[in-house]
C-alpha cells in the first residue's frame, strides 16, 4: 500500500487574512524583536515586506505601546512615497505588518557603498520625501525618525518613508517634551525638551539631505553630551568643496532646513502651506509635481536589480542560527482573561487590518495616546524593529555615540539611558 499524503490545509481568502495566505520567501531584515522578510500572497501572487514582532520580546523591552501605535497610524497612511500597511493581523507568537515592498534597499546601504550622492538625485528623493512629508503633517502626524535608515528605494529608485514605531499625533495647542527618535537627527527643540511639533522632521530631513551629498552629517560628537552641544550651539558649516557638490540653491534649501528657529524653519512656516513653499524654490524648478506624484519622473539612480540591495547576512543566520523559524500555525482557543495585561493589550488592540476589503481610518483624537499597560519607566534595550544595517557612518571614531536612539510615545516618554544600540556600536 502507498502511504498515506498529508493533504494541504485549505485556505480561505474570504476569511481573516493570516499566515497562510503568504508564502515565506527570503529573510532581508532584522531589528530588536522582530525580523523583515519578502513574502508571496498565494491568491493575487503580489509581493510584499513581511515584519513580524515577537510578542514575548515585545512585552519584555516594553514595546507594547509602540507596536500597537505603529499598527494604528500606519492605517491612517496611503501615500506613493511612504511604504504603506496592507494587511496586519496576529497569531499566538507574533504581530505582522504586511507592508510594501522595496527591492531597492535603504539610503544607508547605499551612502555606505558611494560615499556621497550627486545633488540631481539628492534633490530627487528630497521633492519626493517632501510630499510624504507634507501628506504626514496634513494629517497630524510626526514621524519623528528620519534619517537615511528609514529612506527605502523601490525597484525604480523612488524614495518611501518607512518605520513609523515612535511616530505620534501632534496638535499645536500642546507640543510634545518627549524625547523620541535618533539623536543625530534630532531637532534641537527635542533635546531642549522646550516642546516641539512637526518642524521637527523637517530639520531631520535636513540633516539627510547634508548627509546624502557631503557624506557626513552636520553636526557630531563623540559623546552624547558633545553631540547634543554640537546641535545646539554650532554653526552650520559646509564642507570646504561644497559648491562643487552643490549649487547654492541647494546649500540655501539645507540652511533652510537646518535653521534652529523651528518655526523660521524652510517649510514651517505656520501662516503658509508647506508644499508651496518648497515648490516655489528654485531648487525645486525642474520639477514637474504633478508627474512627481504618480511616480511618472525617471529616478536618477537605479538600483542594481541583480543585487541584493540589503545585508544578505539576515538570510544566512535565519538558516543557519533560528532555533523557531517563522511558519504559518493555527491560533489556538483562549480566554483574555488568562493573559498578562501586556498580552491582552495586543491581543485586542492590535487589530487585523487588509487593505482589500477595509476603509482606512483614524484612531485619532479618540485614543490620542496609547498607554502601555506597564509602569512608566526609562526602557534599557529597545532599538527600532526595522532592519538593521551594520557597518554604517556610525561605526566610524569621528561618530561614536553620535546616534543614541531614543523612544517615546508622547510628551510623557522617558529617555533611554544613554546606551548604544547594536547598530551605534
Amino acid at each position: 500500500m502507498g502511504a498515506v499524503c498529508c493533504r494541504p490545509q485549505v485556505i480561505d481568502f474570504d476569511g481573516d487574512v493570516n499566515l497562510f495566505h503568504f508564502v515565506l520567501l527570503r529573510c532581508v531584515g532584522k531589528g530588536a524583536f522582530g525580523k523583515v522578510r519578502v513574502v508571496q500572497h498565494k491568491q493575487t501572487r503580489d509581493l510584499y515586506a513581511l515584519k513580524y514582532i515577537n510578542k514575548a520580546k515585545c512585552v519584555k523591552m516594553k514595546a507594547v505601546a509602540n507596536i500597537v501605535q505603529e499598527r494604528r497610524l500606519l492605517e491612517e497612511i496611503d501615500h506613493p512615497f511612504i511604504v504603506n500597511l496592507r494587511y496586519a493581523f496576529q497569531d499566538d507568537e507574533n504581530c505582522f505588518f504586511v507592508l510594501d515592498l522595496m527591492l531597492g534597499g535603504d539610503l544607508r546601504f547605499h551612502l555606505e557603498r558611494l560615499g556621497s550622492l550627486p545633488e540631481d538625485t539628492v534633490r530627487f528623493y528630497m521633492a519626493e520625501l517632501s510630499s510624504g512629508l507634507a501628506f504626514l503633517h496634513e494629517k497630524r502626524i510626526m514621524h519623528r525618525d528620519i534619517k537615511p535608515d528609514n529612506i527605502l528605494l523601490d525597484e525604480h529608485g523612488h524614495a518611501h518613508l518607512t518605520d513609523f514605531n515612535i511616530a505620534v499625533h501632534y496638535t499645536e495647542r500642546r507640543m510634545l517634551t518627549g524625547v523620541a527618535g535618533s539623536m543625530a537627527y534630532m531637532a534641537p527643540e527635542i533635546l531642549a525638551k522646550r516642546g516641539y511639533t512637526y518642524p521637527v522632521d523637517w530639520w531631520s530631513l535636513g540633516v539627510c539631505a547634508y548627509e546624502l551629498i557631503f557624506g557626513r552629517r552636520p553636526f557630531r560628537g563623540r559623546t552624547n553630551s558633545a553631540l547634543t552641544h554640537s546641535i545646539a550651539k554650532d554653526p552650520l558649516r559646509f564642507p570646504d568643496n561644497a559648491e562643487e557638490k552643490c549649487s547654492k540653491a541647494g546649500l540655501s534649501v539645507l540652511k533652510g532646513l537646518l535653521e534652529r528657529d523651528a518655526f523660521k524653519r524652510f517649510a514651517c512656516n505656520p501662516h503658509s502651506d508647506s508644499m508651496q513653499e518648497i515648490q516655489r524654490h528654485p531648487w525645486f524648478s525642474s520639477i514637474d509635481w504633478a508627474a512627481l506624484e504618480r511616480k511618472e519622473l525617471p529616478s536618477p539612480f537605479i538600483p542594481d536589480s541583480k543585487k541584493a540591495n540589503f545585508d544578505a547576512s539576515h538570510e544566512l543566520e535565519e538558516l543557519l542560527l533560528e532555533d523557531n523559524p517563522l511558519k504559518a500555525k493555527a491560533r489556538k482557543t483562549r480566554d483574555v482573561n488568562t493573559l498578562t495585561a501586556e498580552m491582552r493589550q495586543m491581543e485586542e488592540q492590535f487589530t487585523i487590518y487588509d487593505f482589500r476589503n477595509m476603509h482606512r481610518r483614524s484612531y485619532y483624537p479618540q485614543n490620542q495616546q496609547i498607554v502601555s499597560t506597564m509602569t512608566a519607566t526609562s526602557s534599557t534595550g529597545m532599538v527600532a524593529s526595522r532592519p538593521v544595517t551594520p557597518g554604517g557612518p556610525e561605526h566610524r571614531a569621528d561618530s561614536m555615540l553620535s546616534a543614541g536612539e531614543y523612544k517615546g510615545m508622547d510628551d510623557h516618554a522617558v529617555p533611554m539611558n544613554d546606551m548604544m544600540t547594536e547598530k551605534d556600536q
